[in-house]
């Protein structure tokens, strides 16, 4: 959304990896289920792990569900931290470090299959809409010719390592709007994107 802003490009394709099958993934915040917190009204006056400020699912989107629900986070909880990691929200919350973390559901599930945390003994509170994954960007004065052999080279790349999210399944086409999800976030949180470089 930025450099859609600061740079004239556009988001034309997004990764889609084996393991999750899909382009999106979703913020949650989770508890321990010992810690008798199963919904959002019970997250006031505990103590809370946000990841980073400017961390799409580790903060933002978790803050504007809150916001949009009526909880100030501000007020809300008891004690606010940012960790700087979702494995180390998860973490923080299964050592009893926090009360809950908002962390992404992909991480989380990777997490879970490390055994570095057991999935019956968590709880996910809350769960966000879809959130797009990062997109391939181009400029948009780039030559119409050239954009059509680059999306065609970039649909035939499969099965090649995609970081900590496992194989590579191809990319699937895409486009600014479906970016607007992220745009209503930082409006409901009045987030100026050019100051979040």
């Amino acid at each position: 959304m930025l450099a859609s802003q600061v740079a004239d490009v556009e988001a034309f394709a997004v990764a889609v990896t084996k393991k999750t099958g899909q382009s999106a993934y979703k913020s949650v915040i989770i508890a321990r289920k010992d810690s008798g917190i199963a919904r959002t009204a019970d997250l006031k006056g505990r103590t809370f792990a946000f990841v980073d400020p400017t961390s799409a699912s580790g903060h933002l989107f978790p803050k504007s569900g809150l916001l949009q629900a009526g909880y100030d986070p501000e007020a809300f909880f008891g004690r606010v931290i940012f960790s700087g990691s979702h494995d180390a929200s998860i973490l923080a919350v299964a050592n009893k470090k926090v009360d809950a973390a908002a962390v992404a559901d992909r991480i989380l599930a990777s997490a879970v299959a490390k055994g570095q945390v057991k999935q019956d003994e968590l709880e996910i509170v809350w769960s966000s809409n879809p959130i797009p994954e990062s997109p391939m960007v181009w400029r948009k004065d780039l030559d119409p010719a050239l954009k059509a052999r680059i999306a065609k080279a970039l649909a035939n790349v499969k099965d090649l390592p995609w970081g900590d999210q496992g194989v590579l399944n191809g990319f699937q086409p895409t486009n600014d709007a479906a970016y607007n999800v992220v745009r209503d976030t930082a409006k409901v949180l009045k987030l100026d994107l050019r100051s979040m470089k």
